[in-house]
């Protein structure tokens, strides 16, 4: 390779002029000249040679897989995020889809349904930039930049605890609907209920 060498010109070598500099320069490169043996190629042992893989020790193979097929989606594939008008208000993807924006940037931007949207999204989409929307992903074409969902619902304004807290109980899959009756009636009828003596003295007490 070709060697750079930045040389510090000073009074000394303008006293002695250009043919000392050129000289020190010559021996600087010298010194920094490498034995790069024949055809200018540097020797290194790159471990051993052997041509088939198989035969090499396993700390010398990057174990590789591919994924075949898909058992169980474990993402809820749903968000949280706000949602805007697309940029091109020429193109007739305009006039159906808005652009659903995910909080959480893991998750892909999203077309949904002007449809799915309110009312007048399209003629006061400034009332709802900070609003927080939920939204499923129910596709993803090869040839897209951008998945394909449905709008759920509005959750309220972005900032504050209820809204905020039910969109990540939603994206994580967390069923927090109100107990059914029979689930209620698994719970202790007569109140004031307190633990007993017997349960107190085999279990350890965590509260």
């Amino acid at each position: 390779p070709d060697v750079i060498i930045e040389a510090q010109f000073d009074d000394n070598d303008a006293e002695h002029g250009q043919d000392h500099l050129q000289d020190k320069l010559t021996d600087d490169i010298k010194k920094l000249s490498l034995d790069t043996g024949e055809k200018g190629e540097t020797k290194q042992d790159d471990g051993p040679k052997v041509n088939d893989p198989r035969l090499l020790p396993d700390e010398f193979l990057q174990r590789t897989a591919k994924v075949v097929y898909i058992l169980e989606k474990k993402h809820s594939r749903a968000a949280t995020g706000f949602i805007k008008l697309l940029a091109d208000r020429n193109s007739e993807l305009f006039k159906r889809c808005a652009m659903f924006s995910p909080v959480d940037h893991r998750v892909p931007r999203v077309y949904v349904p002007l449809a799915d949207c309110p009312p007048d999204f399209v003629t006061k989409p400034e009332a709802y930039s900070q609003m927080l929307f939920t939204c499923r992903i129910v596709d993803w074409k090869e040839d897209s930049n951008f998945a394909s969902g449905q709008l759920c619902k509005s959750l309220g304004q972005a900032g504050e605890i209820e809204p905020e807290s039910e969109g990540i109980l939603t994206e994580y899959g967390v069923d927090f609907s109100d107990f059914s009756p029979e689930v209620l009636q698994c719970l202790p009828q007569d109140l004031p209920w307190v633990i007993s003596p017997g349960e107190l003295a085999k279990r350890r007490d965590l509260r």
